[in-house]
């Protein structure tokens, strides 16, 4: 039988909480690493709504990232989008782009990415591209 005395080997009480900060920092949105020349590909997907500098179906993307929604002036937003206090971090464009309709129900969004991969590339190229 092995026994281990913490007596031994002092452990610092932070220590756990770092490292597991540490592991959601590197993951970013949905545990996947994004590739901005991919989600330039992927992003012509989008680009039936949107583009990254003029308003269409859907807003312009420029800015994008770290944006209020529902901000862009000249887009007809819906009113829920409109006052739904969403800001377009990392992680809220990771489940915005999941289910537009689970995170506002009346959105006018509807198209969704399920792949996590893909979803990541998007975001790396609309943190990259759309500045």
């Amino acid at each position: 039988m092995n026994v281990r005395s913490n007596s031994v080997l002092p452990r610092s009480p932070t220590r756990p909480a770092l490292v597991a900060i540490a592991l959601l920092c590197a993951a970013g949105p949905a545990g996947a690493t994004g590739n901005a020349a991919r989600g330039q590909t992927l992003y012509k997907g989008c680009a039936d709504c949107h583009s990254i500098d003029e308003n269409g179906v859907g807003p312009m993307h420029k800015g994008v990232v770290g944006r209020k929604a529902g901000s862009v002036p000249g887009y007809d937003y819906s009113p829920d989008l409109k006052n739904s206090g969403i800001v377009w971090s990392e992680e809220n464009l990771d489940k915005w782009l999941i289910s537009p309709q689970a995170m506002v129900p009346e959105t006018k969004m509807f198209f969704d990415v399920p792949d996590a991969q893909d979803r990541a590339d998007i975001i790396a190229y609309l943190k990259e591209k759309a500045r």
